[in-house]
């Protein structure tokens, strides 16, 4: 079956910087868009970036535009989030999504969910 597995959160001082991988399997990677979400606490899962299947387009969030870089590497299977100048208000519970239908920002257009890897920004 289809598995997403992030890994590479943690605890990490305002302004530092983190690495978030999410390695698949159970699928032909190169056929699905992947994208990241977060989900804090109280608050409802929101788009933070996403890469086609091609790797030639991607999708930001403005709150996340220029700190944080989306990558994906087909031959490994495995789609990278590049965190930068981390803030207080990135906290969160990170997600991994893949479908091969939608290049989107809905949480609804993504068929597979990995189970999260949190990040903390302390202030």
């Amino acid at each position: 079956q289809v598995q997403l597995v992030e890994s590479g959160g943690g605890l990490v001082q305002t302004g530092g910087s983190l690495r978030l991988s999410c390695a698949a399997s159970g699928l032909t990677f190169n056929y699905y868009h992947m994208a990241w979400f977060r989900q804090a606490p109280g608050k409802e899962r929101e788009f933070v970036a996403a890469v086609a299947r091609s790797g030639g387009s991607f999708g930001y969030a403005d709150s996340v535009k220029g700190r944080f870089t989306i990558s994906r590497d087909n031959a490994k299977n495995t789609v990278y989030l590049q965190m930068n100048s981390l803030t207080p208000e990135d906290t969160a519970v990170y997600y991994c999504a893949a479908d091969s239908r939608y290049f989107g920002t809905g949480v609804y257009e993504y068929n597979y969910w990995g189970q999260g890897t949190q990040v903390t920004v302390s202030s």
